[in-house]
């Protein structure tokens, strides 16, 4: 009955165009201030405002009134009084088709307000610059969010804006009706405008939930209470499986990412697109392009098959496919470094792939995958050598679990054999431990001279993942001798160890820390093997 009650409601406003015939303006970001109070000033709008906001249009000429020769009230308390006032309020609440409203607004002499303009108090800025907890208050806004869930309220008869790309659409929706604005636009950016405010208490809900539940001058790292806002950034035509419906939410997040990545071409990515284009791009990642060289990974359901260095794409791409072919169809596939022309071509030309993301994709890298007009292309911009510290989220049925994303590599590197590993033998040990943080435990990873040989992934014994990665690399003709081996946790007997000597291992990278961790040293002793400790464990469920 709600549904049908609005949507009757929604019905009736749709030709309900309103002149925005006064507006209130009170920002902190000033940036685009006196372009967009020109742009009113020029459809005959008449300007309210505060602080700040007064004085600078004020000095840009502009015609504009203060809040308190609306109100008869001056700022008081340092400014943290002066838009709380029934003048303002009623303005901005105002029905104007309900007679008592309206007889109310001529009564008291109340301006009606068609159009808020509020940016609120730099907050989250101000927290994330390391501001003192003093200042952090100083800068929690309580008259804006106030005027703005006024006028969001009120979308009937008010246009709210939160930010410079809200203005702009109402300026140029008021360019096309003559200073009027839609139902549609008003009800949109109510939307928009709760949603903010929403963002805001967040941020501040989360930063004194941290203080409060934290020691002294140390905040808590994960509050009592924890809200954060996605955005939806895609409709999905299914979830996992057709029966499923979804979408795809994101944060406000700079570092380059599936997030952040932009569809060149290519069909509509789906969920299960998203999920293995986001690991294979966070596993290539590990890869630096300036010390480590081109890399590329090739993934198929959320576990890398395939990854490799080499002197360009091309060869670094040949190494990865080479690692496990079979799977390769039908995979997602991620570089480190600018797409060229003649990899995209290779790629098209050898396999099905769904999708191919990097960093940059060049113009002949476009022309080469657009033979294949399904196949998706994303490019992601660069991100930073050092990765930004981050959460990491996974959702459980009536929960949420949050932990620090896993960004490190290890703790120590510490040779626990009588044998030593060659210079050669530890970069294929580095290499094959950046690999097994991305394969879903328990995981095994076969590698030498930067490639993957054998890759073990997602089994409840330790043992049946060294085995499969074996098998894996037979099938691919691949050979094992002299590999170096990663486990992502400790051997919890030898094993596994065992039988990774038996395939022709000749060194093993592992966290240590089991109790049996002297019969396993004495193992690979006996096997006249090299081991090194790391001290971290990287499971990945």
């Amino acid at each position: 009955m709600l549904a049908d009650s609005r949507a009757i409601w929604v019905i009736r406003m749709s030709e309900n165009l309103l002149a925005v015939k006064t507006a209130l303006l009170s920002v902190s970001d000033k940036s685009a201030l006196i372009e967009q109070a020109k742009a009113l000033r020029d459809f005959g709008v008449r300007l309210i405002s505060t602080g700040g906001t007064y004085k600078a249009l004020k000095q840009a000429g502009l015609e504009v009134e203060e809040v308190a020769e609306i109100t008869g009230f001056g700022e008081m308390m340092d400014g943290r009084v002066k838009t709380l006032h029934p003048k303002i309020h009623g303005g901005l609440l105002a029905n104007r088709d309900e007679g008592e409203h309206v007889a109310a607004l001529r009564e008291h002499g109340i301006p009606e307000i068609d159009m808020l303009i509020v940016n609120l108090y730099p907050f989250e800025q101000t927290l994330a610059g390391g501001a003192d907890f003093a200042t952090c208050v100083e800068n929690i806004d309580i008259g804006g969010p106030a005027m703005i869930r006024a006028a969001a309220k009120n979308h009937k008869h008010v246009v709210v804006c939160v930010d410079n790309e809200s203005v702009d659409e109402a300026l140029a929706e008021m360019k096309q009706h003559a200073g009027k604005t839609s139902p549609k636009l008003r009800l949109r950016l109510a939307h928009k405008a709760f949603a903010r405010t929403a963002q805001y208490d967040a941020a501040i809900s989360n930063w004194l939930g941290a203080v409060v539940d934290g020691e002294a001058e140390s905040p808590a790292k994960f509050p009592r209470t924890f809200t954060r806002q996605f955005s939806k950034a895609l409709e999905l035509r299914y979830g996992e499986n057709p029966h499923q419906s979804a979408a795809f939410y994101v944060a406000d997040e700079d570092e380059a990412s599936i997030s952040t990545a932009r569809q060149l071409q290519g069909k509509a990515l789906s969920y299960n697109n998203i999920m293995d284009t986001d690991a294979a791009l966070e596993c290539v990642k590990q890869f630096d392009l300036e010390t480590d060289g081109p890399a590329c990974v090739v993934l198929k359901h959320a576990n890398p098959c395939g990854v490799a260095l080499g002197k360009n794409n091309l060869e670094a791409y040949e190494r990865a496919f080479s690692t496990d072919p079979e799977s390769a169809f039908g995979g997602i596939i991620a570089f480190n470094g600018p797409l060229d022309g003649e990899t995209a071509g290779e790629i098209i030309r050898r396999q099905f792939v769904e999708v191919i993301i990097a960093p940059t994709i060049s113009e002949a890298a476009r022309k080469a995958v657009a033979k294949k007009k399904n196949v998706r292309l994303l490019e992601c911009g660069n991100w930073p050598k050092t990765p930004t510290p981050r959460l990491d989220y996974k959702k459980v049925t009536g929960g949420l679990l949050v932990q620090d994303a896993d960004l490190a590599l290890h703790e120590t590197l510490e040779v626990v054999t009588e044998k030593q590993p060659t210079k050669t033998q530890m970069r294929d040990l580095l290499f094959a431990w950046k690999v097994c943080k991305f394969v879903k435990s328990n995981a095994i990873i076969y590698a030498k001279d930067g490639m993957t040989i054998g890759v073990g992934a997602g089994q409840m014994s330790r043992v049946n993942s060294a085995r499969i990665a074996r098998i894996k690399a037979e099938q691919a003709g691949l050979d094992l001798h002299g590999t170096a081996v990663a486990s992502d946790a400790f051997f919890p007997f030898a094993d596994g160890l065992l039988a990774a000597a038996e395939a022709g291992a000749a060194c093993v990278i592992q966290p240590g820390g089991s109790i049996r961790d002297k019969e396993v040293i004495e193992a690979a002793n006996e096997a006249g093997l090299a081991m090194v400790f790391t001290g971290m464990r990287h499971f990945r469920h």
